[in-house]
């Protein structure tokens, strides 16, 4: 057990605490404002103040946990370790106030912040810290609470630690279940005369398999490898310049979807339409649990279009208590400077929600057309994410779309670097 003192236990403190000792560290620990008590317990005891208290391990504290307002912050970085950090302290017995810059963190808080979007309305990864420091390839809080951890088992021996291991969820958009097949005969005939191709006719014909039909090949890859995906199908009713799907009307495309509800955990994909009216959100999860008659939680916002705390409120006012926007959808990286999953917490009302969130650190629609890498490149960025996530006995979240793991020739080799890669994981 460890006992912190702070002089005032705010629901910020509250919540980023339970996250570092129970969800990170998975160790007990209490928090009083009672100075005397505090002083008085011969325990393992940290002081989380500005106060110096005798012979006690402190971390001085950064205002912003004692705050219930969003603010500009200067955030000034400086060289930790293996990595960087920030909120830095000069007379404490650690170097920063980590739970404040994991708090900064994890609540996206400048995302709130005035800031610049993207080309697609998206929160610009060009604005975040972790991009202009050079960190946004590494979950800075995972590695600063391994670093904290060792420093609490050379001041507090006795203090036991639940080791966590490894894990890696492959997850899929299925954006487009097929390149050619169920789409129409108008939909068909106008891409032909846009882009003539003899695979279209081939695949329509039934003389070979539609380019986006890698789903043998990755029940196979699911089973020998002892995997458990999550499949997130968009499901819009009406097409659209970003929302390109079969319509979820098509009787073949629902069996295809109940296919993949009998055998693996389906998520929501949120179409780009939906972003505009909440009411078309709750439209498409009904639509989608009618099709596969089972609850559905979870949910990927399409193009990662999602904007803070909106988006987010959305979800918990339809029930998905699990979501999986968190990455940029123009860069891979850890969004939140973190792997591990969290409750989100809402800067806005200053309170903790139900909404757990689950970071993807790699996308390879990124790679492809954001990054503009070849084959190699990708490989060496993915097998640089494993190793840092198994190195951390982290989660590693992954996203591949269909269309990738085919045969089309513009994706040629994805399929095989996919199968390599997880042929190196763990079993």
């Amino acid at each position: 057990m460890l006992l912190l003192y702070s002089p005032n236990s705010t629901i910020r403190l509250q919540y980023i605490c339970k996250f570092i000792f129970e969800e990170i560290l998975c160790t007990s620990y209490s928090l009083t404002i009672d100075e005397q008590t505090f002083i008085k317990d011969d325990g393992n005891k940290l002081n989380y103040s500005n106060t110096k208290i005798d012979n006690v391990f402190q971390i001085e504290a950064h205002a912003i946990l004692f705050e219930n307002n969003i603010q500009e912050r200067a955030i000034k970085c400086f060289d930790y370790k293996t990595t960087k950090a920030f909120f830095k302290t000069e007379n404490a017995d650690f170097p920063f106030d980590i739970f404040a810059a994991c708090f900064y963190l994890i609540s996206r808080y400048e995302e709130y912040l005035p800031h610049t979007k993207d080309m697609y309305g998206r929160y610009a990864h060009e604005n975040a810290i972790a991009f202009k420091e050079n960190f946004i390839q590494q979950p800075v809080i995972n590695i600063w609470l391994k670093y904290f951890k060792q420093t609490l088992k050379e001041y507090f021996p006795s203090m036991v630690f639940k080791e966590k291991t490894f894990s890696y969820i492959p997850t899929y958009d299925i954006d487009m279940a097929y390149a050619y097949k169920e789409k129409g005969f108008l939909r068909n005939t106008g891409g032909f005369f846009k882009s003539p191709s003899i695979g279209r006719l081939s695949t329509l014909l039934g003389m070979s398999n539609d380019p986006f039909d890698c789903y043998g090949f990755l029940d196979e890859l699911h089973e020998k490898n002892k995997l458990n995906p999550i499949y997130f199908f968009l499901v819009a009713k009406e097409n659209g310049l970003y929302d390109k799907n079969i319509l979820p009307d098509n009787e073949a495309m629902q069996s295809f979807i109940k296919m993949h509800a009998e055998k693996y955990t389906i998520g929501l994909h949120p179409s780009w339409k939906s972003f505009e009216a909440a009411e078309i959100l709750q439209e498409e999860k009904i639509c989608l649990e009618n099709i596969t008659t089972t609850t559905i939680e979870k949910s990927r916002q399409h193009y990662i279009k999602m904007e803070l705390p909106e988006t987010y409120k959305r979800l918990i006012a339809q029930n998905i208590l699990n979501d999986y926007s968190m990455g940029y959808g123009s860069i891979n990286g850890f969004r939140a400077s973190v792997a591990s999953s969290f409750f989100w917490f809402d800067l806005q009302e200053n309170k903790i929600t139900k909404l757990r969130i689950h970071p993807f650190c790699f996308m390879d629609a990124n790679s492809h057309y954001e990054q503009k890498q070849n084959i190699n490149q990708t490989k060496e960025e993915l097998d640089y994410y494993y190793k840092t996530c198994a190195s951390l006995n982290v989660t590693l979240i992954t996203i591949f779309h269909n269309s990738f793991l085919g045969s089309s020739k513009e994706f040629e080799g994805w399929s095989t670097l996919y199968k390599n890669f997880i042929a190196q994981l763990p079993q």
